[in-house]
């Protein structure tokens, strides 16, 4: 996944040369649309419920489907429009930094709008640092004024924002329902490429310059990293549980900054990898792979004591382009 999502933003530079950026977003949300819609319909997945039983292939209650209808514009219509747009100023290899801002803006979201976490000290640091890694990023010493440069790091953090929102309202009102992998991969991204297909006059309708590899970088974006990626990373983060799945967060921009330089020869100014390395320091911060003060010891308990758990999600789980 981490390859898949990592590549996504050379993909977009790729055809960025021969159409635009809102036909980059539609025809990934389409093709990604289409793709889990006949994986759906082939397997037809459902969930047992509590009982047993086996429930619906796609939800009933319309409360879901409005829930659905919200995260498909958020995590999936704007930001995917916002990164396209990006790349017209910004590198590739840079627009997947920014993607890597996303746990920090989960944190941020999940704690403050939607209150379905609380912070630890270590994790409150973490999100400072990795506020101030992306003002190192941007380099705002290095602006008299709005260019266009700025404006597309500006769309990128955007982007991590909204995926942030996502996360944290995906936590509050679907998370606790029992919806299979591939249809809730499907109603995201396919509500998301029936938007875009009502915008279609206005996103797609342009001349177009179509040769091999723009194709193939469309393929790639639409069938693969908005299609089959979005089952994987629900089924790894089931497998493997939200600490290990969320290690894709480290391996995407690596993936994304060595194709940019070495398949684009895209070149950094020095504050760029300088606001990076503070940015992954404080996810490790705020994922607890790393934590500035000891645990305390724990307290005996005697065994007739009784503990009413429940399990608290990684504060900061990814999304990719």
């Amino acid at each position: 996944m981490g390859v898949i999502w990592g590549s996504s933003f050379l993909f977009m530079k790729v055809a960025l040369s021969g159409v635009t950026f809102g036909q980059i977003a539609w025809s990934r949300l389409i093709l990604g649309g289409l793709t889990l819609g006949i994986i759906v319909l082939v397997t037809r997945p459902r969930v047992a419920s509590p009982s047993g039983v086996l429930g619906p292939v796609l939800p009933r209650e319309p409360v879901v489907w409005l829930h659905f209808l919200v995260i498909a514009v958020s995590g999936c219509v704007v930001p995917h429009l916002l990164f396209a747009w990006a790349e017209q100023y910004v590198s590739s290899s840079l627009a997947s930094i920014y993607n890597a801002v996303t746990p920090i803006t989960t944190a941020i979201m999940a704690t403050l709008v939607f209150r379905v976490e609380k912070l630890l000290r270590d994790q409150v640091v973490g999100v400072v640092i990795g506020i101030v890694g992306v003002v190192v990023i941007i380099g705002p010493w290095g602006y008299a004024a709005l260019t266009g440069d700025l404006w597309g790091q500006l769309a990128c953090l955007g982007s991590a924002t909204w995926y942030g929102f996502t996360f944290g309202y995906t936590r509050r009102y679907l998370s606790p329902r029992p919806i299979a992998p591939a249809t809730f991969a499907f109603l995201n991204i396919g509500l998301a490429g029936a938007i875009m297909l009502v915008l279609t006059p206005v996103l797609a309708w342009h001349p177009v310059r179509l040769d091999v590899p723009i194709v193939l970088a469309l393929l790639a974006l639409g069938a693969l990293g908005t299609g089959l990626a979005y089952i994987w990373n629900v089924n790894v983060l089931r497998a493997w549980g939200p600490t290990n799945a969320s290690t894709v967060t480290y391996v995407t921009p690596v993936v994304g900054v060595l194709l940019g330089v070495l398949v684009l020869a895209e070149t950094f100014s020095w504050h760029e990898p300088l606001g990076a390395v503070l940015v992954l320091f404080g996810i490790l911060l705020t994922q607890q792979r790393l934590r500035l003060t000891r645990r305390p010891a724990a307290t005996p308990v005697s065994p007739s004591t009784t503990f009413a758990t429940e399990p608290v999600a990684s504060a900061g789980p990814r999304r990719r382009s």
